[in-house]
């Protein structure tokens, strides 16, 4: 099945992706006046079952998201969890899947105003394993955009006109024959991907950018801080300075599609070894038997679809 062919949510109904379809005066298509979700299910064949990764955080965050952009959701967030599970069964998906949530200013509007302006919620799915090739080290540079400040754009909305900035500097990594780009944000300290968070390994404690750095607050970002804790691994959130990523042990990046995906290469300058770091391995594997169910102790995180 093509996704095209595959069932999503608009308008208040479930229907097929490609009769979704918004009128070319959209509000959200001029402004960029949509906030939006990135949520995974993870196919356990063993178990066959699809297993949706913190839903609840993740529309939890859709909800901030929208309140910000002075947007109130049609939604409940319990309502938008049973939309997820209700479109994994109508398309019969016994694979990954990736759901991309959106709440958007859907009135046919001139004018770049956010109060009193009609917002709607749809989701479509896409058929996704890797979003980043995590079997490998990536190569990646930092980039000369820098990320745009939570008082320009609010950082900690997922907002759709921000991601101009991501592209910007995804494309001008990919151009230069990287993989992926890394923010400093507009006091020169690391900030992020552009559209993951990043955390280096240091002498053995694990260390990540705080929320004021201009990132995007992270559910699998979260989710690697509350796993190392528990795993009793020494983690410390505070700013990091652009040269301690060319000297840290490990470095990787987190979030809904690039899950756990280690850095080999930053600016041309190998990574520790140039190889895969324990610490960074050990997440990997704990995440991945999370994700699929097979965490006992994090069953709270996963919602079975079937």
């Amino acid at each position: 099945m093509s996704n095209l062919d595959s069932i999503a949510f608009h308008q208040g109904e479930f229907k097929p992706l490609k009769d979704c379809t918004v009128n070319i005066m959209t509000h959200a298509l001029q402004y960029g006046t949509m906030v939006f979700g990135g949520i995974r299910g993870y196919y356990n064949k063993n178990k066959d079952n699809v297993f949706l990764f913190r839903p609840y955080d993740h529309f939890q965050r859709l909800h901030n998201s929208a309140k910000i952009m002075q947007m109130k959701p049609p939604y409940s967030i319990e309502e938008m969890v049973n939309i997820l599970k209700e479109l994994v069964k109508r398309n019969q998906y016994r694979s990954n899947i990736y759901f991309r949530p959106f709440i958007y200013k859907s009135a046919l509007r001139l004018s770049p105003s956010l109060h009193d302006v009609e917002d709607s919620f749809s989701v479509y799915t896409l058929l996704l394993d890797d979003y980043l090739d995590t079997n490998r080290g990536l190569r990646v540079a930092v980039s000369s955009w820098r990320r745009i400040d939570d008082n320009i754009i609010p950082t900690r909305a997922k907002v759709s006109g921000g991601y101009a900035n991501s592209a910007l500097a995804k494309s001008e990594a990919l151009l230069n024959g990287f993989d992926e780009a890394i923010f400093l944000d507009s006091r020169g300290y690391v900030s992020e991907g552009s559209a993951e968070n990043i955390f280096i390994v240091r002498n053995g404690v694990l260390y990540t950018p705080p929320n004021h750095a201009a990132l995007l607050e992270g559910i699998t970002r979260r989710s690697i801080i509350e796993i190392a804790k528990r795993e009793n691994i020494p983690i410390e959130i505070r700013d990091i300075a652009r040269s301690e990523l060319y000297i840290a042990d490990e470095v990787f990046f987190t979030g809904t599609g690039a899950q756990v995906a280690w850095i080999a290469e930053i600016d041309r300058r190998i990574i520790g070894k140039g190889s895969i770091g324990p610490i960074t391995k050990h997440l990997k594997e704990k995440f991945n038997k999370i994700v699929y169910g097979e965490e006992p102790e994090y069953s709270d995180w996963i919602v079975p679809v079937y």
